[in-house]
C-alpha cells in the first residue's frame, strides 16, 4: 500500500526532530562521539541514527573527528551562528555592553539565558584584572544555583517555576538543599528590586551580580552579570550594580521596554 502524503510528512518531521536532537545532544555533551554511542545515549534506533548522521555529514552540519569514526558539530554550523549573530540585535548589543562593563569594572561580564530547564552563559568578556574569573560558555547549569536564575524565571507563576526546575536541581553544589519556597521568595524579591546579588553557589570566593534585560512585555529574556572576587564585589557593590543597571536599561529600551529611571543609581 502506497504511503500517504500525511504519513510522508509525519515521517519527515520525526526525522527532522531526531536530527536536531543529535545536534543538541552533541552541543550539550561537548565531545565527539560515534553514531552507535549517540544512539545508545538518546535511546534511538542505530539504523536511523546512522542514516541521519550521514545526512548531516553530507550537509556539513557534522564533521568527522580524527579517523576513528567519531563525529562532532560541523563547520557549517559556525557560519550559520556567525550569520545569526550579525543579524540579531540582542546579541550584538549585549556584546557591546559586555565590553563596556569589563572595561568599567575590570571584572568578568556575562550575558546569560535560559536553555530549556537550565541556565547558561551565552556570551562572556573577561575582566582586565590579573585575577580572572571565567565560565564555560554554553555549559548548562541548574537555574537555582545562579543569581541570574532568580530573574530569568521571574515572569512565571510559582507553579510554573516548580514545573520548570527539576527537583534535584534544588540540591546545591555543597549538598545543601535549597527550599523551593525560599527560592521563589528570592525570585519575587529580585523582580521587585530589579537585580539579584549573592555569593556564588558554583565558584568559591566569588560574588555574582545579575540584572534583567526586559523585552517590551516586561518579561526577562536575558541577564547581564558580573562575577567578581568576593571581597571586591562586596566593596564595589553599588558601583557595579549601577553599571549593570544602566547597560541592561539601554538594551531593554531598544527592545521596547519602558525603563523606570528612578531606579537607576538607587541601589544603595
Amino acid at each position: 500500500m502506497a504511503e500517504s502524503a500525511s504519513d510522508t510528512a509525519t515521517r519527515r518531521t520525526r526525522g527532522l526532530d531526531r536530527a536536531f536532537e543529535i545536534l543538541e545532544f552533541l552541543r550539550v555533551k561537548r565531545q565527539p562521539m560515534r553514531p552507535n554511542e549517540i544512539a545508545s545515549e538518546i535511546g534511538a534506533p542505530r539504523s536511523s541514527i546512522y542514516e541521519l548522521v550521514n545526512l548531516l555529514l553530507s550537509h556539513g552540519m557534522l564533521d568527522y573527528y580524527q579517523d576513528d569514526g567519531r563525529v562532532y558539530l560541523g563547520r557549517r554550523l559556525y557560519f550559520l551562528g556567525t550569520a545569526y549573530a550579525e543579524q540579531f540585535d540582542l546579541m550584538r548589543e549585549c556584546d557591546r555592553m559586555l565590553i563596556r562593563l569589563a572595561e568599567e569594572t575590570r571584572e568578568t561580564a556575562q550575558m546569560c539565558l535560559l536553555e530549556g530547564r537550565k541556565y547558561t552563559v551565552a556570551m562572556m568578556r573577561e575582566g582586565i584584572r590579573p585575577f580572572r574569573i571565567s565560565s564555560n560558555v554554553g555549559e548548562l547549569v541548574s537555574i537555582a544555583w545562579t543569581a541570574s536564575g532568580r530573574l530569568l524565571v521571574s515572569h512565571l507563576s510559582d507553579q510554573q517555576i516548580l514545573d520548570l526546575i527539576p527537583p534535584e536541581d534544588f540540591v546545591l553544589p555543597n549538598g545543601r538543599r535549597l527550599d523551593p519556597a525560599d527560592f521563589i521568595g528570592q525570585v519575587r524579591s529580585a523582580a521587585k528590586d530589579g537585580y539579584f546579588t549573592f555569593n556564588s553557589e558554583v565558584e568559591n570566593f566569588t560574588h555574582c551580580f545579575a540584572v534583567p534585560i526586559h523585552q517590551a512585555d516586561g518579561a526577562c529574556i536575558a541577564t547581564l552579570c558580573l562575577v567578581a572576587p568576593r571581597e571586591d564585589g562586596l566593596r564595589n557593590r553599588d558601583a557595579y550594580l549601577d553599571s549593570l543597571l544602566r547597560a541592561a536599561g539601554e538594551i531593554s529600551e531598544k527592545l521596547g521596554f519602558q525603563i523606570d529611571r528612578t531606579r537607576l543609581g538607587a541601589t544603595a
